[in-house]
């Protein structure tokens, strides 16, 4: 079967390519309706990545947050116009010890492996997740990130001590706000603090417990276990002060993303026994964890949607090119399209 796939063939340049796809019995055509860019995305768009990883990866179809709606589906699973959320992580083997999205040799959409970007998505029945109506499609569009998140926190639940007094949180940007909003969820009665740099954007956790500036921290300040959501060279200074604020034997999670090595005072890490979680990515039991939550908590659920800073139709690729720099100047939220291409 035919398909136009959309793809970036160099920083800020893209290509309809017409591929034809092979169909198999366990085949699941979807037409992707809402998609939404990540920060991995607009790397890629803006050629931020190292010159040799461009080499390698393009020319690649982008974006792997997305919802859409099941076209044909051969493997009778699911039922037509059923809305469902496209899993990018693609494993290609079984392993009992490591999760499929720590496996060397799975494959990811959006990072050597066409993205949602195309006309139709050519999937299985295992890297599909329906979604529930009450959950409104820019929401949806979204999910990844969100499972990125609860992957993170059930990583950590697996390490950290019996503490559960109070959580806090480093970054005030997309993930820091989701994270939050879990936890919140997840551990009703536990406190919540919230670290960052952008008082506009802490004033969006409104239900937390208290919101700190990052260079105003009280020196009594104290939490139990702590996740780092802040990437780049700032996870630097984030760690640092999770170190000095963090209880004796308390767990991190570090969640985000640096392009170049930082430096972390392991002396203190010794002294203070604490313990370090990294967690990258999800997998389909992430994304069904996710799904479960959005039912069973409506209070949280509509929260998400104030996470939605822009959005737009896409028709053209020239509407790509102009979203993909609107998103760059965007302060909050996430941006998503509503894809009619």
């Amino acid at each position: 079967m035919l398909n136009k796939v959309f793809r970036l063939v160099s920083p800020r340049q893209f290509e309809a390519v017409t591929i034809d796809e092979e169909i198999k019995e366990e085949t699941v055509i979807v037409r992707p309706t809402y998609l939404s860019i990540c920060h991995a995305d607009q790397r890629y768009y803006t050629g931020s990545r190292d010159k040799a990883v461009l080499r390698k990866k393009l020319p690649m179809s982008l974006i792997h947050e997305g919802v859409g709606v099941v076209v044909k589906d051969y493997s009778g699973t699911f039922e037509k116009g059923q809305r469902v959320i496209i899993v990018p992580n693609t494993p290609t083997e079984k392993n009992e010890t490591i999760q499929e999205n720590y496996l060397p040799t799975s494959k990811f959409r959006s990072s050597g492996f066409d993205g949602f970007m195309q006309e139709y998505v050519f999937s299985t029945k295992d890297r599909l997740v329906p979604v529930l109506d009450e959950v409104p499609a820019n929401v949806a569009a979204y999910t990844e990130l969100i499972s990125v998140a609860m992957h993170g926190i059930n990583r950590l639940e697996r390490v950290m001590n019996n503490d559960r007094e109070i959580f806090g949180i480093w970054g005030d940007g997309n993930l820091g706000y989701i994270t939050a909003n879990l936890l919140n969820g997840l551990y009703p009665e536990s406190k919540l603090y919230i670290f960052g740099k952008n008082e506009e954007k802490l004033n969006f956790f409104s239900f937390a417990d208290e919101v700190f500036t990052v260079d105003d921290i009280p020196s009594d300040i104290r939490v139990s276990q702590a996740f780092e959501c802040v990437g780049g060279i700032g996870s630097q200074y984030a760690i640092d002060q999770i170190i000095d604020t963090i209880r004796p034997q308390g767990a991190i999670g570090i969640m985000g993303v640096s392009e170049h090595p930082i430096e972390m005072r392991t002396r203190m890490v010794l002294e203070k026994g604490l313990t370090i979680s990294g967690s990258s990515r999800s997998g389909v039991t992430d994304f069904e964890n996710t799904v479960q939550f959005l039912a069973t908590h409506p209070l949280h659920r509509k929260r998400f949607e104030n996470l939605v800073g822009i959005e737009k139709t896409i028709r053209t690729v020239d509407d790509v090119h102009s979203f993909f720099e609107e998103d760059l100047a965007n302060d909050w939220g996430k941006a998503v399209m509503k894809w009619e291409m």
